[in-house]
């Protein structure tokens, strides 16, 4: 099947994923259409931790400074214990001679999905459609044909690639036919953000910090004006029962008792999976971010590699739409980026989840006495943090041919 192109690439998802590979494309020279079926971008609670690797990235769109302006940096984050405050705290500042942005920066993921917007809005050769979904697709051998709902109405485009960046319930990635391998942990975690800022309450507390209490363990994430509290569920309560508005009130004065009623101005329940796909496309359609790997949000590492996903896919798409380069250029892409979200990204995220469910006093002792060990070498400080900044991952990455 021929016929006039739309765009060189459609992109299904309009997320900051999505967003960003489409401001790559169009500041290549190469024509975009991105379709996103939210009617406007979502300021859900989502993904707040930018790793430094990411903030790198976001400077060579001329976008790290306005994204670093909207956010709080957090130039160390901690594990504790809870309320004795005993903690092992990692010093991001041992990474300033690998990065501009030697620390996390603590700032809700939609301030990044409006600054890409932006940017996207002034490129003459690319445009977002809202109330937009892509719908089903077939390609072949110089392009592919995408059906699509565009404000309830049925529309028809081409394009010579499809991007999937549509999430994890992505249409893309079930119209390719591919298994979302993995598996969804048993717990239901509750987030709950409030003004009260529990920095003034908690002695030594980091903007990004992970915490064990009696028979649990909760979060504590600083983004502006407010704090996020995960707070993972009690096991011998429904589920239900705990999102009760006195159920969040109570898990919230366990972590800081106050006469005062917490303002909690949103809440919400989420459930974790680690999956992935067994690759991330074929041809002339491929998948980015959540629509090919999704991983528990401990270590706030699946935004980050979604975002390095584009970069990556950005660059492979530029070489053969620009370069003449084979089509096959595409599957470097995928040797690149699955490796390592599966064996870093879902490995290290999943190894969080079970180093913080450690109910056991004695062990978590044991775990927090080897971590204040490791933050007092310097050395093995260096090499942890490489690795859960997400330097080590793209570097490995970036030596694979």
């Amino acid at each position: 099947m021929n016929g006039k192109l739309d765009a060189e690439v459609l992109i299904a998802g309009g997320g900051p994923v999505g967003l960003t590979t489409g401001l790559l494309l169009a500041r290549a020279g190469i024509s975009v259409i991105l379709l996103e079926q939210e009617p406007a971008i979502s300021r859900d609670l989502r993904a707040s931790t930018f790793h430094p690797p990411t903030l790198d990235m976001l400077d060579t769109l001329g976008l790290g400074d306005k994204v670093v302006a909207e956010g709080i940096p957090c130039p160390h984050w901690q594990i504790r214990l809870h309320p004795s405050g005993d903690r092992a705290v990692f010093d991001l500042g041992v990474l300033d001679k690998d990065t501009r942005h030697p620390y996390r920066l603590q700032c809700e993921q939609w301030k990044l999905a409006t600054a890409v917007a932006d940017a996207v809005a002034a490129e003459n050769n690319a445009g977002v459609l809202f109330d937009a979904r892509v719908t089903g697709f077939a390609q072949d051998e110089s392009g592919v044909s995408v059906d699509a709902a565009v404000k309830g109405e049925p529309r028809s485009l081409r394009a010579s690639f499809l991007v999937g960046a549509d999430g994890a319930r992505s249409i893309v990635r079930e119209t390719l036919g591919l298994p979302f391998e993995g598996e969804t942990y048993p717990e239901t975690t509750l987030l709950a953000t409030t003004t009260f800022q529990f920095n003034e309450h908690l002695e030594g507390l980091s903007n990004v910090s992970y915490c064990w209490k009696a028979g649990g363990n909760f979060a504590l994430l600083r983004v502006p004006g407010r704090w996020r509290a995960s707070i993972y569920p009690r096991e011998d309560m429904p589920i239900e029962a705990q999102l009760t508005p006195e159920a969040i009130e109570a898990a919230l004065q366990e972590i800081v008792p106050r006469p005062e009623r917490y303002d909690v101005i949103e809440k919400r329940p989420y459930r974790v999976h680690q999956r992935i796909v067994p690759h991330y496309g074929s041809g002339r359609v491929w998948l980015a971010g959540d629509a090919a790997h999704l991983n528990s949000p401990t270590g706030g590492m699946g935004l980050n590699g979604g975002i390095h996903d584009a970069f990556e896919l950005a660059a492979a798409l530029v070489d053969v739409l620009k370069s003449a380069t084979p089509i096959e250029r595409l599957s470097l892409y995928d040797r690149r980026r699955r490796p390592i979200a599966r064996e870093q990204i879902l490995a290290q995220s999943d190894r969080n989840r079970a180093r913080m469910r450690e109910r056991d006093d004695d062990k978590r002792r044991e775990i927090l006495a080897g971590l204040q060990a490791l933050t007092r070498d310097r050395e093995q400080l260096y090499a942890y943090m490489l690795k859960t900044s997400m330097i080590e991952g793209l570097r490995q990455a970036s030596a694979i041919a």
